[in-house]
């Protein structure tokens, strides 16, 4: 039997259970919005409760930051979830690898798919300047990257990408409103079932609720969410095309992912 690893949330010292969290209620700002917010709280379960911030979000409805102290302990040890773990390379390293085992550039589609307008996280990871100094995939001269933009249907996408014989397909879902990122998702997937690509090409999802896991069940490669950098997705796609090519031994470099 494995040890148990028995862990708490840490505010201000370790094991002390305390939380912060936000949230809206529908009631105009008042004295009495402020009370509600408290026993909102306090049967969640938690005490201590300290409201540190309240604002008028709109007429009736006002946003809360909430500090307090939650009872709850888990087993970290009883927690199985599949996760990418890189062993990255740099930039010149990963430039260097491609020209050495492929000898040519890595081709790589992305899009904002379906009704979503928000381009702002597959320009981060494709778009020269990157993200937070770490360089985009268009910076990299092994890599020949197309950012499609936004409202783009999956089928266009993986139309273009199939035309261009791409390595690896980028899908961005940033709105997710009645969780209409995970059924244009499959939609995605089913598109690229029926345009045999499935398998022979890297299917990426990407977004704020997007997660490994997540992306594993709707039948992509991999997921990432918030906080990835275009070298992370750079360092995935190489590994992955090396990979298929026969270059590498599956596991290589990402032992988390899944048999």
């Amino acid at each position: 039997m494995a040890e148990k690893q028995l862990i708490r949330a840490y505010g201000d010292r370790r094991d002390d259970g305390i939380i912060q969290l936000s949230f809206t209620l529908p009631v105009a700002t008042s004295e009495k919005a402020k009370e509600a917010a408290q026993l909102y709280c306090r049967k969640l379960g938690l005490t201590d409760v300290k409201v540190a911030a309240v604002e008028r979000a709109a007429d009736a409805y006002t946003f809360f930051v909430v500090y307090a102290r939650s009872p709850v302990i888990i087993d970290y040890n009883e927690i199985d979830t599949p996760e990418i773990v890189i062993k990255k390379l740099g930039f010149y390293e990963l430039n260097a690898l491609i020209e050495e085992k492929l000898a040519r550039r890595v081709v790589v589609f992305g899009a904002c798919t379906g009704s979503d307008t928000h381009t702002v996280g597959i320009d981060a990871i494709l778009n020269m300047k990157g993200f937070a100094g770490d360089y985009g995939l268009e910076r990299y001269p092994w890599f020949e990257a197309y950012n499609l933009g936004s409202q783009v249907p999956n089928a266009e996408l993986i139309r273009r990408a199939k035309e261009k014989g791409a390595d690896a397909i980028l899908v961005s879902q940033v709105v997710t409103q009645r969780d209409v990122h995970k059924e244009n998702s499959r939609q995605f997937i089913d598109e690229a079932k029926k345009a045999g690509v499935q398998g022979s090409m890297t299917l990426l999802l990407g977004g704020p609720r997007v997660d490994h896991k997540l992306a594993l069940e709707l039948g992509f490669d991999a997921g990432f969410g918030p906080g990835t950098r275009p070298s992370d997705v750079a360092n995935f796609v190489v590994h992955q095309v090396m990979q298929r090519a026969g270059k590498e031994a599956k596991g290589t470099h990402f032992e988390g992912e899944p048999g």
